[in-house]
């Protein structure tokens, strides 16, 4: 999969050069990179730490800034070559990236901030193995109290672990009561609102069981999650790094090398809560497909 996913990078690059107004067809890039555009950018987002359309803007400010600086065409020449319609807009865009006008950075040979190329490649680093299982589950309710947070890849989560600190004894004690099936007992779920996996993106953060599809909620909230198909890690490692790990090794190294991508719906944890840097075991759900015609296949 990797080879299609540096061809797709190779397919966005031709369209920022060739035409570098013209935007970038993401499900034409998703195809090239024999998937579905919502695993594409979710798998972007992981690999690159940026959002794809982050990286489409920085790349074409890179190319823009080189043109304001060389000087042979006007500033509104260059701003009509990348997509804008105005010089103010242009200005906009430009000073996001480099956090200078491009009409000051041609009078005074400003220093811009470039965005490389970017491409993908295996990285051998002798980590732990991955132990996985594939399920394929029943529709379910997610019962529980969510709260809005922000990600954080590495340490402690204040605003999550503030979330689990909120909770009272009667809603927990009611959860547990509406539980059913896997993953069992008290678990987290996870609902990204884009499809940034940036440190600081908003999420949706549950406290909840996994309960049946008309199990009544009450007071509590309640996520209904459809039939699917799911992938099932083990872990065991200090809290909560091994987890933040785990995470990121699903994505950046176990899809690109497996023949899944990632599907719409909720990402769950169970795991026991211990004190920071405490062995604990854990569970990790993603919802994946099956992908047809994949270079892990």
């Amino acid at each position: 999969m990797l080879e299609q996913l540096n061809q797709a990078l190779d397919h966005i690059e031709r369209c920022l050069e060739a035409e570098a107004g013209r935007e970038v067809d993401v499900a034409d890039v998703a195809r090239i990179a024999m998937t579905s555009e919502y695993h594409f950018r979710r798998l972007f987002s992981a690999l690159a730490g940026m959002p794809l359309s982050v990286y489409v803007r920085r790349r074409r400010m890179t190319l823009a800034g080189a043109e304001v600086l060389g000087g042979e065409r006007t500033l509104l020449d260059v701003a009509v070559r990348y997509g804008y319609g105005s010089g103010e807009a242009f200005a906009r865009a430009f000073r996001s990236v480099h956090g200078i006008g491009p009409g000051e950075a041609r009078r005074t040979g400003a220093t811009l901030t470039a965005q490389p190329r970017m491409s993908f490649r295996v990285v051998v680093e002798g980590s732990t193995a991955m132990r996985y299982r594939i399920v394929e589950k029943e529709a379910f309710r997610v019962v529980g109290r969510k709260a809005r947070v922000p990600l954080v890849h590495e340490g402690v989560n204040a605003a999550a672990a503030a979330h689990v600190e909120s909770l009272d004894a009667q809603a927990i004690v009611r959860m547990k009561e509406l539980a059913g099936g896997e993953p069992e007992g008290v678990l987290s779920a996870v609902v990204h609102l884009t499809d940034s996996r940036e440190e600081g993106a908003e999420v949706d953060y549950w406290v909840g069981v996994a309960a049946g599809p008309e199990a009544a909620a009450e007071e509590l909230h309640a996520l209904d999650v459809p039939a699917g198909t799911w992938a099932v890690f083990d872990n065991h490692g200090p809290y909560p790094i091994a987890l933040q790990e785990l995470w990121r090794d699903v994505f950046t190294q176990w899809f690109p090398s497996n023949p899944y991508a990632s599907r719409p719906g909720p990402e769950l944890l169970r795991t026991q809560p211990v004190e920071i840097g405490a062995e604990t075991d854990s569970q990790l759900w993603i919802p994946v497909e099956r992908v047809t015609g994949s270079a892990g296949a």
